[in-house]
């Protein structure tokens, strides 16, 4: 079976590399390093097809060192020591560059093990994680790796290394391959980010497309291929928290066509249950007393979704998002809670006050006996003034009602039932 087109046409020097002008432009940090022929330890983080894999061949290719590759998501802690193994040789006498992908998925024992040639220069680490490093890869690696983001691609970015793809599998299959440059961009607006997701789909138009020895990759082609094509989306992966992220804070930011956006691309990849708990959760604290019917309603729609289940769980979740993104916003329930809670994490507080309590006798050492509580259903307009907090925090007030129609309703009933007006 050949390679995949990407690993086909995997550019040879940094000038080729698609995207990551901010690390590879000249003058820029990670090109001088590399330029400069002492390499560090590294860690490149970023999303995949990016180029991670790319730089860190053409980095070894430069350092003069034997070049090591390893996939930790299939690689053992044989496999660790057979390259240890290898150090001293006449081979790796120049030294051990070893390319590590996936560190996230080595566990602390395994990056224990490189840990100590790492650190006395036998072996230079360079991985790449789709994750974030301060959170997958052991501290002491970190503290000994420098580490650079790779950032996302735009369709831009991907365009250039598209139409050099075509080139190559023009001359590769001998044929001739024509490639509309509005076609071109529409593989790069669905890559996703992904050259080598990109890169596919071109291999896939011109192996349809091809008759009599010669390719013209048409739009009805492309558009048939790229609706069969899959969602970039790791339920486990940062991407995932990325998108749910982005569909809370677009119906917290009131924005209607981002949030059916991240909808549309949560239930593209079947997660339909955090689809609805993050709906559940921005109806409760992003509109939350502004509009507090809001509530009822989401659930319903949430429970019909999950009644009817995919694809037509989208109708009703949408009917919600809209709704939540265009509803006046208030989180002065949350703040009130959460603030409530750090007083409760700090100890602070105290007992209840007696007349709350739930027992009605006293002992014997009780100076006041009795509960002395004052039932407010007893009293005019069904509230007397009484102490609820305890001692120690009386005073405070957790709750502040936001500017919207609602609470102020609420604030001006009491404010004259409490004659504060």
């Amino acid at each position: 079976m050949s390679k995949p087109l990407a690993d086909r046409v995997r550019p040879q020097n940094l000038d080729e590399v698609a995207g990551q002008k901010h690390l590879l432009a000249q003058g820029k940090v990670l090109r001088r390093i590399i330029e400069s022929g002492e390499i560090p330890n590294l860690i490149f983080y970023g999303p995949s097809g990016v180029g991670k894999t790319t730089v860190a061949r053409i980095i070894a290719e430069k350092s003069g060192k034997k070049l090591y590759h390893l996939n930790a998501t299939t690689a053992s802690t044989s496999d660790i020591k057979a390259i240890i193994g290898d150090l001293g040789g006449i081979d790796t006498a120049g030294g051990v560059l070893l390319y590590l992908d996936e560190i996230q998925s080595f566990n602390k024992k395994q990056q224990q093990i490189l840990l100590e040639y790492i650190e006395t220069g036998d072996i230079t680490l360079i991985a790449s994680t789709t994750e974030n490093p301060f959170f997958y890869v052991y501290n002491a690696i970190l503290s000994r790796s420098t580490v650079f983001e790779f950032k996302e691609l735009s369709p831009d970015d991907i365009v250039e290394p598209i139409k050099r793809a075509a080139e190559f599998l023009a001359e590769e299959k001998g044929i001739s391959v024509t490639l509309p440059e509005d076609v071109a961009k529409k593989i790069a607006r669905s890559a996703s980010g992904d050259v080598r997701r990109a890169l596919n789909t071109l291999e896939l138009c011109v192996l349809t497309c091809t008759s009599d020895g010669a390719a013209e990759v048409s739009d009805e082609v492309c558009e048939q291929l790229l609706a069969h094509s899959s969602v970039r989306y790791d339920r486990e992966g940062d991407e995932h928290y990325d998108i749910l992220s982005a569909y809370q804070k677009s119906m917290r930011g009131s924005d209607p066509d981002a949030a059916v956006y991240y909808l549309a691309r949560l239930l593209a990849a079947g997660d339909l249950p955090s689809a609805c708990r993050r709906l559940m959760v921005c109806a409760c604290e992003d509109v939350g007393l502004a509009y507090p019917q809001i509530i009822p309603i989401v659930k319903s729609a949430v429970d019909i979704a999950n009644a009817v289940g995919l694809p037509e769980a989208a109708i009703p979740l949408a009917d919600a998002v809209v709704l939540v993104a265009l509803s006046p916003k208030s989180n002065t329930a949350h703040d009130a809670v959460f603030a409530a809670m750090d007083i409760v994490n700090s100890g602070k507080g105290g007992s209840v006050p007696r007349h709350l309590q739930n027992k009605h006798f006293d002992g014997a050492d009780q100076a006041n006996p009795g509960q002395f509580y004052k039932y407010p259903h007893s009293f005019p307009n069904r509230w007397v003034e009484q102490q609820y907090l305890p001692d120690g925090i009386k005073n405070m007030k957790f709750y502040q009602p936001g500017d919207n129609k609602t609470e102020q309703k609420f604030k001006e009933y009491w404010d004259i039932i409490k004659n504060r007006k």
